[in-house]
């Protein structure tokens, strides 16, 4: 009898599929070892978490219907990461002066400090990611991967 060979998840992906799976993969390190050094803080934050904090950083003084429009998340979702968040201290809220029934949302002093120390951690494992990648061929990176980012975004469509 002969041996069948199941051909299935055997077959090398095209060199296209192959550079997105390598980013992917990427990622999935960098998140990895990013949630490690906020597990090792006094906050265990998820990724969403991290992102509303960024979101804020950038934008201080923002809403939540201006979070909802910006990452097109579900709005009940963004609402409990938020108030998560203020319950841990890390997001301040005050009344908006014109629209009462709008809440502004940055970071806390203590969410600055967090935010700040999260920063440095992702400065120095991004300099440990590309160590030994010279200026130009991370310039050269940096205009390929926005090129691909621009395909998929004119695909959308």
């Amino acid at each position: 009898m002969r041996n069948i060979v199941d051909q299935v998840n055997q077959n090398s992906p095209s060199p296209a599929l192959e550079v997105l799976e390598r980013v992917h993969a990427i990622m999935h390190l960098y998140r990895s070892a990013q949630q490690r050094s906020l597990r090792a803080g006094p906050h265990d934050l998820a990724h969403m978490e991290i992102k509303v904090l960024g979101f804020f950083a950038r934008h201080p003084g923002a809403t939540q219907s201006d979070l909802a429009a910006h990452s097109g998340r579900d709005k009940a979702q963004l609402a409990r990461l938020v108030r998560g968040l203020r319950d841990r201290g890390l997001l301040a809220a005050t009344a908006d002066e014109t629209d009462k029934r709008s809440t502004r949302l940055s970071l806390s002093s203590e969410g600055k400090k967090m935010f700040a120390a999260l920063h440095r951690h992702d400065g120095a494992l991004a300099e440990v990611a590309l160590e030994g990648i010279s200026e130009a061929e991370r310039a050269t990176l940096l205009d390929l991967l926005g090129r691909v980012r621009a395909n998929l975004e004119a695909g959308q469509g």
